[in-house]
Formats: C-alpha cells, structure tokens, sequence
C-alpha cells in the first residue's frame, strides 16, 4: 500500500471549511488537511483489508490525518492480541494531541473482550513523565474501565499523577466524570477525599454538573465540593 496514494485519498476527500474549523479545537496542529472523522474511520475499514501493515510500518506523519489514519488501523486490523498491543506500543509516541489521542483509545474495542491483559499493559502509561501517554491512560480507563473492580485502582493512578500539564488535567477530570454516572457512591467518595491538584478537582466537579445524567440535587451537593470557593 503506497503512502503517497493513500495521501492523495486523504486530500481528495479534504473539506476546507472544516479544516478551518477543526484547526481551531486542536491548537498547535498546523498540518490538518481537513477530513471529517467519520471519513477517516471509513477509509480506515477499508484499507485494512488490504496489506496495511506496510502502509502503517512507512510512519507517514506529514499530515494529521495520516496518524489518525494509522490509528484507526490498529483498531480496526485483523491480528491476535499480541500483534495489536505491539502496534498500539508502537503508535502511542506519535500521539501529539488530544484528537489523535482520544479517537485511536475509542477504536480500540478488543480491550473490553481482554481488560485484564490491556490493564496490564496500561500500567505504565499512567506513571509516564509524557503527556500523551498519561492521556492515553486515563482516557482508555474512561472507554473501558469504569467498572467497580478497576475503580480504585485508577482513582490510585490518578492521585500519583501529580502532572501540571493542561491536557491530562482535562482527560482525569472527564474521566472522574464519566466514572460518576457509572459508580456515583464510589466517585463521590473518590472525590471528597481525593489528592488531585484543584484545577482537576473542580474541573471534574463541572463536568459532572454539565452531564445531563446528574440530577440537579447531586449537582448542588457537589458544587458544596469545590476548593478555592
């Protein structure tokens, strides 16, 4: 599979309009050409039925999409366990935004059929000095994860972060809130005696009084929650 001919694919279904749109939400990409994600993952299913391994092997990166692409791919490719988790090792250092980042972790469904050997796998992503692997984490705990069993133990992960950086601050406060609507008794506690920095504290609280799976009553309490009030 020639890089150069997927590219053309890629620039022949481009839309400009949303190009400049989507360069806005993802700040600090200057190479995005523009193609919706829907796109994507259709282009993806159908270049796995071919041979996409050399394709994913080339490590195009001269376009945004083009990672997004090889994403999709490990996802969406026919191969056993082992095979998957060297590819997702290999691809999770060319993650350089929450984009990539957040769309590659939701294609990744073979991890509900295999949490415990992916848990595994995802122990040192959380304790990483990296931004996008930490992301990488804690949103893979959010897509897969929120299961009474798991719950403590990333609760855990997420107190030892202790990671100042802006884009794991927003993937722990949404994971904390995605965990609420799934373990509200276990996350509330969670939250009231938390070691989280105060940002992602109270970011969190907000994006669980944002969700419209929270009744008004839990907000109020919640909101009671905040620090620096």
């Amino acid at each position: 599979m020639d890089v150069e001919v997927v590219r053309q694919m890629l620039i022949g279904i481009a839309d400009e309009d949303y190009r400049a749109f989507h360069s806005k939400l993802v700040p600090g990409t200057d190479n995005i050409l523009g193609v919706r994600v829907p796109e994507l993952r259709k282009l993806a299913k159908k270049l796995v039925k071919e041979d996409w391994r050399e394709y994913f092997d080339a490590a195009p990166n001269l376009y945004y999409e083009e990672d997004m692409l090889r994403g999709f791919m490990v996802g969406y490719g026919k191969m056993d366990l082992e095979e998957r988790l060297e590819r997702i090792r290999g691809f999770v250092p060319s993650i350089h935004n929450w984009a990539v980042c957040d769309c590659f972790c939701s294609t990744l469904k073979f991890a509900e059929k295999n949490r415990e050997i992916v848990w595994e796998f995802l122990k040192p992503y959380f304790m990483s000095e990296e931004t996008y692997y930490r992301r990488f984490a804690s949103v893979m705990a959010l897509d897969y994860y929120t299961l009474p069993e798991y719950a403590p133990a990333v609760f855990g992960y997420f107190d030892a972060m202790k990671n100042p950086d802006y884009y794991v601050q927003m993937a722990v406060a949404w994971a904390i809130s995605v965990f609420y609507v799934h373990l509200p008794e276990m996350t509330e506690s969670y939250i009231r005696e938390n070691q989280l920095d105060d940002f992602t504290h109270n970011k969190a609280i907000q994006k669980i009084c944002e969700s419209y799976r929270v009744d008004k009553g839990t907000k109020a309490r919640l909101r009671t929650l905040k620090r620096g009030k």
